[in-house]
């Protein structure tokens, strides 16, 4: 389904009944978050389009961004995606070794050889770690983030198990630059954010490498790391707004009006269901006959797309322990408004 509206500049809010969506039932979600998941700071509802819902907490507006956590993965994907059709990549079974011919691994670190762009979209590639259990303040600590990632990469286990891991989203970054010459920052303001009307990210420079610099009240545009690499994994602040657009291009499979962004083979390929859940740096759900997939960030920064409904849904979020799961938010409150 192509929605039969694109935002440009300017994106009013509408009479949800115009998009088949109870303004009632809508109007219920505001004290609901207030209760239940007071750490939103902001929320769009977009359907067919169209504005239908959208409100700002904690003393945040819409021309506010947030930190998106690891919604940055699911954009580091629409990137790789871009670049492959631009023939910067050949494509996925590309392997990750041929973009750093300057690392010589070991000879008996066959594994490592044979992982590829594949293997790090969809977490399948082998680590030193417990799924989950990635010490991701190791990575931090160390001069160059690239050579550290590549050190462990294909380390215990095997190819093609699930194993979460955002070292591995942040070596897909070190590859888009290595094979378009521009950090995903850049590439992303060019190819991607422009196109469909996003906000452009400044270039700030990083002042430490401290928590608050990389994960905290101190990130701004997009982090990189000590070689001005755009942190792969996390690290991206967006408008709330923006993150809507974002969701709206995949629901339009890739086109802004007659331009096409983003292949819809590319689309498809990412978010086709599997084993575990999981596409080229999308989480997949399928519930009750609504198929979902989602850029899922720490702390609930959500983007939430469900093509069946031609609906997105983009949460932002303040960093807090256990909040609530934002797919109970969108199936029992957001998905009942729709009439039809």
């Amino acid at each position: 389904m192509i929605s039969n509206y694109l935002p440009t500049t300017e994106w009013p809010a509408i009479d949800p009944a115009t998009v088949r969506m109870d303004a009632k039932k809508l109007a219920e979600l505001e004290p609901l978050i207030k209760s239940d998941y007071s750490n939103i700071n902001g929320i769009v509802v977009v359907r067919h389009g169209y504005l239908a819902y959208e409100k700002y907490f904690n003393n945040y507006g819409s021309d506010d961004t947030h930190h998106v956590a690891s919604v940055t993965k699911s954009v580091l994907s629409a990137l790789v995606g871009i670049a492959i059709e631009a023939g910067y990549i050949n494509d996925v079974n590309q392997k990750v070794l041929d973009f750093f011919p300057e690392y010589v691994p070991s000879a008996d670190d066959q594994q490592k050889r044979e992982i590829t762009i594949r293997h790090l979209l969809t977490m399948t590639a082998p680590y030193p770690f417990e799924d989950w259990q990635e010490p991701l303040d190791q990575l931090c600590m160390q001069p160059d983030w690239v050579k550290y990632t590549l050190d462990i990469l294909g380390k215990k286990g095997k190819i093609g198990a699930f194993k979460y891991s955002t070292a591995g989203a942040h070596l897909l970054s070190a590859i888009l630059t290595r094979s378009t010459g521009k950090s995903a920052r850049e590439f992303a303001n060019e190819r991607l954010f422009k196109p469909i009307g996003m906000q452009e990210i400044p270039d700030h420079e990083m002042q430490s490498f401290s928590y608050d610099d990389l994960f905290g009240k101190k990130v701004r545009g997009w982090v990189k790391d000590p070689n001005g690499i755009s942190t792969g994994g996390w690290g991206l602040t967006l408008h709330p707004r923006d993150m809507a657009r974002f969701g709206l291009l995949y629901l339009n499979h890739g086109i802004w009006g007659t331009e096409p962004i983003i292949s819809n083979a590319w689309i498809e390929e990412s978010t086709r269901m599997n084993p575990y859940h999981y596409g080229y740096l999308w989480w997949l759900r399928e519930e009750n006959g609504i198929f979902a997939y989602s850029a899922i960030g720490d702390a609930g920064n959500v983007i939430c797309c469900i093509p069946e409904k031609d609906l997105v849904v983009a949460i932002s979020s303040q960093f807090m322990m256990n909040p609530r799961d934002r797919w109970a938010l969108i199936k029992e409150q957001i998905l009942s408004t729709i009439l039809a």
